[in-house]
């Protein structure tokens, strides 16, 4: 299993968006239960919020409001061991496909690596 973004990756075959909302060109799969709640993110990214790009603010409400409801095995049977899981973010950027890869890693004891 791999990762990366869209303007990199979406045209790959493995490609799966894991994006809230893919851009209105992707016509690839796309695995919605990996999404961050629409809440906690519109608050990460307001610039008025007093949240505006907390990071310890998303990381704590993406495991508790969608990874913690979820079993890691059946997402991973779901989305495939060959999956490129994409959403918006350029590598090294902080996003959560690398909380939803590590969280995998964590729980199965699989590889996942970004695409390079």
């Amino acid at each position: 299993m791999q990762t990366s973004y869209f303007a990199k990756s979406a045209n790959n075959p493995n490609a799966v968006s894991i994006a809230g909302r893919a851009p209105s060109w992707y016509n690839g799969r796309e695995y919605k239960i990996l999404a961050p709640k629409y809440w906690f993110f519109k608050r990460y990214k307001d610039k008025d919020d007093e949240m505006y790009l907390n990071q310890d603010f998303y990381v704590e409400n993406y495991y508790n409001e969608v990874l913690s409801k979820l079993d890691p095995q059946r997402v991973l049977m779901e989305l495939g061991e060959n999956a490129v899981m994409l959403c918006w973010e350029v590598s090294g950027k902080f996003c959560h496909r690398h909380l939803a890869s590590e969280w995998l890693r964590a729980n199965l004891d699989i590889q996942i690596t970004e695409l390079q």
